[in-house]
């Protein structure tokens, strides 16, 4: 049993970047980058936060857990989904521990661009009806797009959380072969009962976006952005209001399944989860679960410029947030203080930040040519994983005390992961049979995946622009 209660403030949004020292541990694998004409401290420059961390209030720590105890769940990892899960959960009066093996919102959770798009990770519309009947396809897209953004929006204002979410996204078309597949991908959610896309000419994207590189696009009026850290702690601040538990610092070593549940052991630790346990970690679900090997990790990276002159809104005129239909797409938005972030490339290598650095600029000139009086500010790296087929796989293993484990994100789904985090808890509590849904969709092993990565992504990228050479007008992104 847990006996001492942990209080927390809510997450709260600065002004702008007050650039500073990470609070992420050193073990941290990823790269925060700050260019040095911001900071003189060496401390801050050696290792700096990224622009989520650096526009939010301090925030607590919480303690390693270093005592043996037992509770009804156990949540491993403290990111979207760890988050999500722990608060519905909590909300539903199941006593709950959640263990992160660094800090809370430290790995892509915490590192992404931001976006909020439809779907199950690569699978839109279209995939879905292919692999599902009309009745379930109109479902689950119903699940991936309208409920998981309404999901945030109602915790958004049950916890009085200011997130900086907006609604309005747009993919930009940089081939004008590139309308027809954006024209059926919208007809294909009209299909299952979604007419919030509405396809835009050469002229009128131009409205959106103040860049001569894009021959139309589609403009979806349910997607948006959102302070992902700002939401993945906001979820945290109201598991520990409604009495959960938190422990970072706190890698869990192994998993057993015993006669009384789930034993879960760290360095300094063992709890006895005696009904289930979540695994909300992600690409790393392997090292928990042996025999799942199901996806490939990569790597991304995003920046953020120094204030526009003359205002984000002389680039972004609607201040949606944008990604193209690149076979390696552009993402950016605009944030606080006239500043746009910027993101794009997946490697199977990890690369520096010079690399990074000099790689989003070349985007970020290409884009926007006519300023050349931007330049980024922040920088950092990022991991995520994907499945063959495109779609998250998620599994649930055992019934008595239930292993559940969501990988495979191909680097989309904010708003599905945390509404994956609530179909969890409805499964945990036999409410409605919406993970089982989820679960039913097949996925097949990646032999020596991991080991692979770093020759199968580049290798799968040349062979995919090499027929995007052939075929411009057909649309391919990875």
């Amino acid at each position: 049993m847990m006996n001492t209660e942990q209080k927390l403030e809510k997450p709260i949004l600065t002004e702008d970047v007050i650039f500073r020292k990470t609070d992420e541990s050193p073990k941290q694998e990823e790269w925060n980058w700050v260019d040095s004409r911001q900071v003189q401290d060496e401390d801050v420059l050696a290792r700096p936060a990224n622009y989520y961390e650096a526009t939010l209030s301090p925030w607590k720590t919480f303690p390693a857990l270093e005592h043996d105890c037992e509770c009804d769940v156990v949540v491993v990892g403290g990111g979207l989904l760890g988050a999500s899960t722990a608060l519905h959960l909590s909300e539903s009066g199941v006593e709950t521990i959640l263990l992160e093996k660094n800090k809370v919102g430290s790995a892509a959770s915490g590192r992404n661009g931001g976006q909020l798009t439809p779907g199950l990770a690569r699978w839109e519309a279209e995939s879905i009806i292919e692999n599902f009947d009309y009745d379930e396809a109109c479902r689950l897209w119903k699940f991936t797009s309208i409920e998981s953004f309404d999901l945030i929006q109602e915790i958004t204002e049950r916890y009085a959380l200011d997130l900086d979410m907006r609604r309005g996204h747009l993919t930009a078309a940089i081939h004008p072969g590139h309308i027809n597949a954006l024209t059926v991908g919208a007809d294909a959610r009209r299909y299952l009962g979604d007419d919030s896309v509405r396809i835009l000419g050469p002229y009128e994207i131009r409205d959106h976006i103040n860049s001569e590189l894009y021959y139309g696009g589609a403009l979806d009026k349910i997607g948006g952005q959102i302070h992902s850290l700002g939401l993945t702690r906001g979820l945290i601040y109201g598991f520990v209001k409604n009495g959960g538990h938190v422990y970072e610092d706190s890698e869990v070593l192994k998993i057993e399944t015993v006669s009384e549940g789930v034993s879960i052991e760290t360095a300094q630790g063992k709890i006895l989860a005696k009904k289930g346990v979540v695994l909300a970690v992600h690409q790393m679900t392997f090292q928990l679960l042996s025999d799942v090997n199901s996806t490939i990790p990569f790597y991304t990276y995003v920046g953020v410029t120094n204030p526009v002159e003359g205002g984000s809104k002389t680039l972004l005129p609607t201040q949606m947030a944008v990604y193209d239909t690149q076979l390696q797409i552009d993402y950016y938005r605009p944030v606080r203080k006239e500043r746009i972030l910027f993101g794009g490339q997946g490697t199977g290598m990890r690369w520096n930040s010079d690399k990074v650095v000099d790689y989003l600029m070349s985007r970020i000139k290409t884009v926007f040519p006519q300023r050349d009086n931007v330049h980024l500010e922040l920088a950092w790296s990022g991991t995520t994983d994907l499945t063959l087929n495109g779609a998250v796989d998620c599994r649930k293993l055992g019934e008595k005390a239930p292993i559940y484990a969501v990988h495979g994100w191909s680097g989309h789904g904010i708003a599905q992961t945390v509404r994956i985090g609530k179909a969890i808890r409805d499964d945990f509590l036999k409410l409605n049979d919406d993970f089982e849904m989820l679960a039913s969709i097949e996925h097949r092993s990646i032999l020596m995946g991991r080991q692979l990565a770093p020759v199968a992504i580049p290798l799968a990228k040349s062979l995919l622009g090499l027929g995007n050479k052939i075929t411009p007008g057909k649309m391919i992104s990875f």
